[in-house]
C-alpha cells in the first residue's frame, strides 16, 4: 500500500515542511509552465501565426510540463491533473488572446445587420443571438457576431465591432464596460493558478531520500536513512 501510494501521489520522503529549494523548483515549474502555454499562444496571436494562436503550441507546453513532472518522480495521479489542467488551459487561451490583441490595438467601426439567427435553433445552452454584419460599403463579414446581437436586433441596425487593423484576429463584438486586457487574462488567471498549484503539490510530494527520481539526495531529519 505504501509504494502504491508513493506511486500514485509522490512519496513526499520528509519530515515536517518540505525544503524550501523544493517549494521553489515547484513553483517555477508551475509558473514557467503556465507562462509557456499563454505566452505561446499570445505571441501567436500578435504576429499572426496560426500555429501558434490556435493553441497547439500550448498544447505542446502543457505536455512538456507533464514529462517533466514525471522525470522528477512526481505522483501519476498529479502529473495525470497537471496534464488536463494544462490542456484545459492550452483550449482556453485562443479566444482570450485574440481579446487582448483587440484591447491593445483593436480598432471600432459601425456595422450594419443584414440578418439574425436565435441561436436556440441549434439546441441546448444558454439562448445566443448571431448576427450576420456588413460594413458601411455593403461587404459582408466573415464572422457573425454575438455580442451586442440580441432578442430586440433586426436587420438594418447598428452594431459596433472592435476590429485588428492588422487582421491577424477575427473581427468582434464592442463588448461594453470591458477593461482592456484585464477581462481576458480574468477568464485564464483560474485555470493558471490551478496548475500552478498542482505543479507545486506534485514536485514538492516528488521527494526521494534515495534520490532514484533523480532529485538530490538529503538525509533524513530524524537521522534514520530513507526507504
Amino acid at each position: 500500500m505504501a509504494h502504491l501510494r508513493a506511486s500514485v501521489w509522490g512519496p513526499a520522503e520528509f519530515v515536517g515542511r518540505p525544503p524550501w529549494w523544493l517549494v521553489v523548483e515547484g513553483l517555477l515549474a508551475g509558473v514557467l509552465g503556465s507562462g509557456a502555454i499563454v505566452g505561446a499562444t499570445l505571441y501567436g496571436a500578435w504576429t499572426g501565426r496560426p500555429s501558434l494562436a490556435d493553441g497547439e503550441a500550448g498544447l505542446v507546453c502543457a505536455g512538456a510540463l507533464a514529462v517533466y513532472l514525471t522525470l522528477v518522480g512526481a505522483g501519476r495521479a498529479l502529473v495525470g491533473v497537471a496534464a488536463l489542467l494544462g490542456t484545459c488551459l492550452a483550449l482556453q487561451t485562443p479566444q482570450a488572446a485574440a481579446g487582448i490583441v483587440l484591447a491593445e490595438r483593436g480598432q471600432v467601426q459601425s456595422v450594419v445587420v443584414t440578418s439574425v439567427e436565435d441561436g436556440r435553433g441549434a439546441g441546448g445552452g444558454r439562448a445566443r443571438y448571431l448576427c450576420s454584419v456588413a460594413d458601411a460599403d455593403g461587404v459582408p463579414l466573415k464572422v457573425r457576431i454575438w455580442r451586442g446581437c440580441g432578442r430586440e436586433t433586426r436587420p438594418g441596425d447598428a452594431l459596433a465591432v472592435v476590429y485588428d487593423p492588422k487582421r491577424r484576429v477575427s473581427t468582434r463584438g464592442s463588448q461594453r464596460g470591458a477593461d482592456g486586457v484585464s477581462a481576458p487574462f480574468g477568464d485564464l488567471a483560474p485555470w493558471t493558478v490551478a496548475l500552478t498549484a498542482v505543479s507545486l503539490l506534485a514536485v514538492v510530494r516528488s521527494y526521494r531520500l534515495s534520490g532514484s527520481a533523480g532529485l538530490p539526495t538529503s538525509p533524513a531529519r530524524d537521522g534514520t536513512a530513507g526507504y
